[in-house]
């Protein structure tokens, strides 16, 4: 092969990449620019050995290896946040700028460069649908989220602060469906729980009620957390 052709796949592999990278980029994605560019680059180096290497019958070989080696790159941009997880989107992007790599440093250029503009193609025109489609199925939903509030305080205040915690409930507009206390500490303190049914916007409601009760004198802590009951159908 001469090297005229070599240093034409490897530019074609890098701004196929670099085209990828581009739309990620510009999102504030992990990763961007240099590093899809570097991917598709990187697997057209592989892909160009085996076609260099005397004996070698298929670089297919070698291509193999890039397909399984790219997920231990695209496993480090995946993010757990909670219950979300964010960069698969931007891991398969990777994957992808490594196909294009290969392609190219196998010789299919015009292949190589389709699949980049694919790949751009999908990340920009499908996303929007994405969004909607995600709304909608957040809409319908099937699911009742309910809010519990816990505070314990001394023996003596229970009775204010259920009285205190059912007036905020029903000022806020927030349905309660469950209230009852607890006794702890050899009767000394008292758990008092409240489950109330929230709207997911109404949060910011749940943390002023839990930072108002926070400031009474008898309260020794206080929180809330998410329970998901499913509808039975």
């Amino acid at each position: 092969m001469a090297w005229q052709d070599i240093v034409i796949r490897l530019i074609v592999a890098t701004l196929g990449g670099a085209c990828i990278g581009a739309e990620r980029q510009w999102r504030h994605r992990m990763a961007g620019l240099r590093t899809n560019a570097l991917v598709s680059l990187g697997a057209c180096l592989f892909v160009l050995l085996s076609v260099l290497t005397p004996g070698e019958g298929s670089p297919t070989r070698i291509a193999a290896q890039v397909v399984s080696g790219i997920g231990f790159l695209g496993g480090g941009v995946i993010i757990r946040e909670g219950f979300s997880i964010r960069g698969l989107n931007t891991a398969a992007t990777l994957w992808c700028a490594a196909a294009v790599g290969t392609l190219v440093g196998a010789g299919f250029l015009k292949a190589g460069i389709i699949g980049s503009v694919g790949v751009v193609l999908v990340n920009i025109l499908l996303r929007p649908m994405a969004v909607f489609m995600s709304k909608k199925a957040r809409e319908q939903t099937s699911e009742n989220l309910l809010y519990m509030i816990s505070a314990t305080c001394l023996d003596k205040d229970e009775s204010h602060i259920r009285v205190l915690l059912m007036h905020m409930v029903h000022t806020e507009g927030i349905g309660i469906k469950e209230l009852f206390s607890e006794d702890i500490e050899e009767g000394r303190k008292v758990i008092v729980r409240a489950f109330l049914n929230c709207d997911t916007k109404k949060v910011a409601l749940i943390e002023k009620i839990v930072s108002r009760l926070s400031l009474e004198a008898g309260i020794t802590a206080v929180g809330w957390k998410t329970i998901v009951e499913q509808d039975a159908d």
